[in-house]
């Protein structure tokens, strides 16, 4: 009599599938939208812009802030053994780890006279 063929890892690998299923994001494909993708879209999508200014021709150019950066510093300190006369404990030595600043992510649209988007761009700042 044979024994039925057992799979043990199959829920575990069944909810990691999911899982990274549940992470991945969708990519925009700005190249696609330019033409068609109105300023009011792109309001209803990624909420107000945080800069935006209309120029004299009509167009409109927005900057939405994608990813904040970060300031930077210090993470902690390394508290070690004191070895002073009268003084038993620790103190503080040096900084065990720096953070490096990152800089912020910005999403750049140009809208034409129209409403339509013309030029899209990535930029750090």
């Amino acid at each position: 009599m044979k024994t039925p063929c057992r799979l043990p890892h199959l829920p575990s690998a069944l909810a990691f599938t999911l899982f990274l299923a549940a992470c991945s994001t969708t990519k925009v494909d700005w190249h696609s939208r330019v033409g068609s993708y109105t300023h009011d879209q792109a309001v209803v999508d990624l909420g107000p812009p945080d800069k935006s200014a209309k120029l004299s021709d009509g167009t409109v150019v927005a900057d939405w802030l994608t990813r904040r950066g970060r300031s930077g510093g210090t993470m902690g300190m390394y508290y070690g053994p004191a070895y002073y006369p009268r003084y038993h404990g620790y103190y503080p030595v040096a900084p065990y780890d720096y953070d490096p600043p990152s800089p912020d992510y910005f999403l750049r649209l140009t809208f034409g006279p129209d409403g339509k988007l013309q030029v899209w761009k990535k930029f750090v700042r």
